[in-house]
């Protein structure tokens, strides 16, 4: 039995991916920009083992046992095969290219509630296969194949999807813009609002809308010029006119969404608050220091330099989140501060607490990572899933 254990991030688009040229091969529409999340906080696990005597391939995500049959597990499976076939691998890779696979995988945050847990999961799944057979290179093509943000988790720090022109999806791959440690002032805070699996998946929004929304269009001919904005606004770490592309961004994903024939809304009243509170945190300061971006549900990501995760937690502490004396943080710790009452007054809002239910502070990070400690894979001596085997 041959094994390979690897860790991959997830990213959060500050330019939206929304909408496809070409299903089959997930070609998008419009070119995106995005930032990798640390893995120390946010991240999918995964261990492949390969074996002469398993007798067919399977896959468990999170202790559950899924089909392996999936169209995109058997694209992105065969796409790596391929690769290592073509590369004229060494007898030994050759030889463990018709053993059957375990793969066996986990995400330590909550899946299908809008964290990008397929970008995550099919990055990782991609590099640990090129890493079990041995191939080198570019990957992110073959990521896309699974879910097309996936192509953006093999790079860290800030990395472009060019959308690419070429009718096989060829040119339709990611790149990095910086590394994580380009901007290591910025800090991200992702209120979770709801961990539940939500009601419209990303791949059925997005062809429900390419089929009927009147707005896409009108997005789609503005993008290429926010794209190359927010890209020098990276490079030159301007926080000001990225977080306003990001923040206009969302908004206009969203309204499209909700152009949608039938429309689709993945945000919720708490998901609303949280954008008044980030532009009268703006507006008081006179400034633009907080920045919101949400995908395909209502979860926040919030960007911010360090210097304002202090106050601007507290503020969320005091809205939103549950008042039971109980730490609300994960991750990175946050100290928080003590806010006065006429601090307080400033804001228009009204407290709902317990409507965030946690949240998860983190920073930029790297791209995917292979673990050789033994002691961490997924699998056991006989290549079974180890939650499986503690549990029998």
């Amino acid at each position: 039995m041959q094994c390979a254990t690897c860790t991959g991030p997830v990213n959060i688009a500050v330019v939206k991916y929304w909408g496809k040229r070409n299903e089959k091969l997930i070609l998008p529409l419009n070119s995106s920009v995005s930032v990798t999340l640390h893995q120390n906080e946010l991240r999918s696990k995964t261990t492949i083992a390969a074996s002469p005597n398993f007798t067919k391939d399977q896959i468990w995500l999170n202790g559950v046992e899924e089909d392996i049959n999936n169209s995109r597990l058997q694209a992105v499976i065969s796409a790596v095969k391929r690769r290592a076939r073509k590369r004229k691998s060494d007898g030994e890779t050759n030889t463990r290219l018709k053993w059957k696979l375990h793969i066996v995988s986990e995400n330590n945050f909550p899946t299908a509630a809008g964290l990008a847990s397929s970008a995550a999961g099919y990055g990782c799944l991609v590099y640990t296969l090129a890493k079990l057979l041995n191939v080198k290179g570019e990957l992110s093509d073959i990521a896309r194949q699974g879910s097309g943000s996936a192509c953006r988790s093999i790079h860290g720090g800030f990395v472009t999807w060019d959308k690419g022109t070429n009718e096989d999806g060829s040119d339709s791959k990611a790149r990095q813009i910086a590394p994580h440690t380009h901007w290591p002032e910025m800090s991200v805070l992702i209120l979770v609002v709801s961990d539940q699996t939500k009601h419209t998946s990303s791949t059925a929004g997005m062809q429900t809308t390419v089929e009927t929304s009147e707005l896409l269009k009108h997005r789609l001919s503005g993008l290429p010029n926010k794209e190359n904005q927010i890209t020098e606004a990276i490079i030159n770490k301007d926080f000001k006119t990225f977080a306003e592309i990001t923040m206009k961004e969302s908004n206009q994903l969203h309204a499209v969404c909700l152009d949608t024939y039938p429309p689709i809304s993945y945000m919720t009243d708490t998901s609303h608050q949280i954008i008044r509170l980030v532009h009268q945190y703006n507006n008081i300061i006179e400034d633009v220091k907080v920045s919101y971006t949400f995908d395909a549900g209502p979860n926040a990501c919030l960007f911010m330099l360090d210097s304002e995760v202090s106050r601007f937690y507290s503020l969320v502490k005091h809205f939103f989140l549950p008042d039971n004396g109980h730490s609300t943080v994960q991750g990175l710790p946050i100290t928080e501060q003590t806010l006065h009452t006429d601090e307080i007054q400033k804001f228009k809002l009204s407290k709902q607490n317990g409507s965030v239910k946690y949240v998860i502070h983190t920073k930029p990070g790297p791209g995917p990572q292979v673990i050789e400690d033994p002691s961490e894979s997924l699998v056991d001596d006989m290549g079974w899933p180890k939650l499986m085997s503690e549990k029998t």
